[in-house]
């Protein structure tokens, strides 16, 4: 009888359980031939992770958060397919992006409200006010999509002018975890290095404010926001050892949240920095440094 029951049980979960769709095949140009292409690690375990695994273990998340390399076509097409396959496993409650800022809300809200109607902006470029600065090219195919969706899109970001009156006048970060001193030294090692160490050194202290109290908005926009949440941003953001994730547990909610990082393969992901990792085509690299001394 005992086994009788076990077997309905494990035919019942087979039933529930929706089979995910193949993932998208890479598009970035280089590392096609990388024998880490296409893998997906459990990094707490080392373990290989098969795309239907991943996406059932983030399914009973409260809290996803997955970290992008923004000029990586391939990482908007998995954040496309994974948000489609998470949505199948179980309602999606919201989604939100580090590249809107709440001065859009209200253009998000009625271009979702008129595509759910059936009259979908011509141009959701101009109707949301995008910033230019991320490239729609990459970007417009996952943000058409989800307007059209029963869950709302959420703007994650600061304004521009919340950052300027942080950078002038620098807001005091409660808790414990977002202010250790190795955390903070570690995010002004990084900003000194991907500003190409062009930044006066008195300017790290505001610079350094500005990116914590971007992250802690995040954090803030996550837990307000419908759950399950799923979270698009920098993968420097997301991490469980600098970012949005710390502010989280400041703010009481350490657990529940999911951090996955897509990666360019021959890169290095850390189960301290996330817990899984998942491995694209990468795009030809830049020197961001000759861009910035010219």
């Amino acid at each position: 009888m005992r086994l009788l029951l076990l077997c309905l049980f494990s035919l019942l979960a087979a039933c529930q359980s929706h089979h995910v769709l193949p993932p998208p095949a890479p598009i970035a140009p280089q590392g096609r031939d990388h024998a880490d292409l296409g893998m997906i690690r459990e990094l707490a375990t080392g373990r290989t992770l098969t795309p239907q695994q991943l996406v059932e273990r983030l399914a009973s998340a409260p809290r996803v958060l997955v970290g992008e390399q923004h000029d990586n076509p391939d990482h908007h097409a998995v954040q496309l397919w994974l948000l489609r396959e998470l949505a199948a496993q179980r309602p999606q409650g919201s989604l939100l992006m580090e590249m809107l800022n709440p001065d859009q809300q209200a253009r998000i809200d009625a271009a979702q409200t008129a595509t759910r109607a059936g009259q979908p902006p011509a141009d959701p470029y101009q109707a949301l006010a995008w910033r230019a600065n991320w490239d729609w090219s990459v970007y417009g195919a996952l943000v058409t999509y989800a307007l059209g969706q029963p869950y709302p899109l959420l703007a994650a970001n600061l304004d521009r002018a919340q950052i300027r009156q942080i950078y002038k006048q620098r807001p005091v970060l409660t808790g414990d975890a977002s202010t250790a001193p190795q955390v903070q030294a570690t995010l002004l090692d990084d900003i000194r290095e991907s500003h190409c160490g062009l930044l006066p050194e008195a300017q790290m202290p505001a610079m350094l404010a500005v990116q914590q109290q971007r992250d802690r908005r995040i954090a803030e926009r996550l837990l307000a926001a419908p759950a399950p949440a799923l979270l698009l941003a920098g993968a420097f953001h997301v991490r469980k050892d600098l970012g949005v994730p710390l502010h989280l547990k400041d703010l009481g909610a350490g657990e529940g949240n999911a951090v996955l990082v897509l990666a360019e393969v021959g890169k290095t992901v850390t189960a301290e920095s996330a817990d899984y990792v998942w491995y694209t085509a990468a795009q030809p690299a830049q020197d961001h440094c000759a861009k910035l001394r010219q």
